[in-house]
């Protein structure tokens, strides 16, 4: 998300949050490329005849966030957070929807950096997805970092500011998850 925010969304957010209908209308073409921006983030990691497009993984992430209830909106950060969540969640669902046929094949382990580089993976998406809500468990912040990152494709810069810390801080949460879920992939 190297897009300048537009403070309007976080606005409009607030609006939506007290009741106003007629600010989601106005909230989805501002908030669609960048939700565009990070359904890419994710799909890039999936295999290159996924079928499922990033056009309705944006759209069913975004009516997952119509339908939350008890969220009270409180800025742009939260919202594409959340967004990027949806659309973990999402694609999740789908692999494990899948997963029956793969069941007894042995897909390729991939390194964590070089699985957010790569166009094109036998990435075993359930099991990151596994290691990730464990690690979470033990470090809540930091794994919220490498949901932003690694999924959202935020940068270090970026993701600080979403969890309001210290780039310094980012980064050491950063260093500490990836080596804890690389140790954890290998093990595996």
């Amino acid at each position: 998300m190297t897009s300048a925010p537009n403070p309007n969304i976080t606005q409009l957010l607030l609006e939506w949050s007290g009741g106003n209908e007629a600010a989601l209308a106005s909230l989805f073409p501002l908030i669609y490329e960048e939700l565009r921006v990070i359904a890419q983030s994710h799909l890039r990691r999936e295999r290159s005849s996924h079928t499922l497009q990033r056009t309705a993984l944006v759209h069913e992430a975004f009516l997952r966030l119509v339908d939350q209830k008890s969220v009270n909106w409180q800025s742009r950060a939260q919202f594409f957070g959340l967004a990027s969540q949806m659309m973990r969640r999402i694609l999740v669902d789908h692999a494990r929807r899948r997963g029956a046929a793969k069941r007894g094949s042995n897909p390729a382990r991939v390194d964590l950096d070089e699985a957010s580089d790569a166009a094109e993976s036998d990435w075993d998406f359930e099991e990151f997805d596994r290691l990730l809500q464990r690690f979470e468990t033990l470090e809540p912040r930091a794994g919220r970092l490498v949901e932003l990152r690694f999924f959202g494709g935020l940068s270090i810069d970026e993701a600080a500011a979403t969890l309001d810390i210290s780039v310094a801080t980012a980064k050491r949460e950063w260093s500490i998850a990836r080596a804890w879920l690389q140790r954890e992939l290998q093990r595996g």
